[in-house]
């Protein structure tokens, strides 16, 4: 079973791109136009990981990321924050336990989906450890 993998960006051609390049890798992969609705399709869909923009209406990257981090069934998905070039996130925003990669628009799909693979990776070995 392939790992499933939220995108959430404002900008359609964003969800494009990453959907068909993570489709690609053999993710299967959800989409979100916003924050709000990407809680909403992660607490319904409950993925493997949540890639993010920054930016956006309704809700932001970090704000999504606070609310993935206070409910009980979403706490441990892993975030990458997808950010435009030149704008750094706060010591208390990174902060935030499930954020494990800050990447720069624009980036190298390649690179991404190598950092997708190393944080699925990593999150299968932690849950091997837990129920050992």
């Amino acid at each position: 079973m392939s790992a499933r993998i939220l995108v959430v960006d404002d900008e359609a051609h964003i969800l494009h791109v990453l959907s068909l390049k993570l489709r690609n890798a053999g993710y299967d992969v959800i989409t979100a136009a916003d924050g709000e609705e990407g809680l909403h399709v992660a607490s319904a869909e409950s993925p493997d990981l949540v890639i993010t923009d920054l930016q956006m209406p309704y809700m932001t990257g970090v704000d999504l990321c606070r609310a993935l981090g206070d409910r009980q069934m979403t706490k441990d998905i892993p975030v990458i924050i997808l950010t435009a070039r030149g704008y750094a996130l706060s010591d208390e925003d990174l902060a935030i336990g499930n954020i494990k990669e800050v990447v720069s628009k624009p980036f190298s799909p390649r690179l991404l989906i190598q950092m997708v693979q190393s944080l699925l990776s990593s999150k299968v070995m932690a849950g091997r450890a837990n129920a050992a």
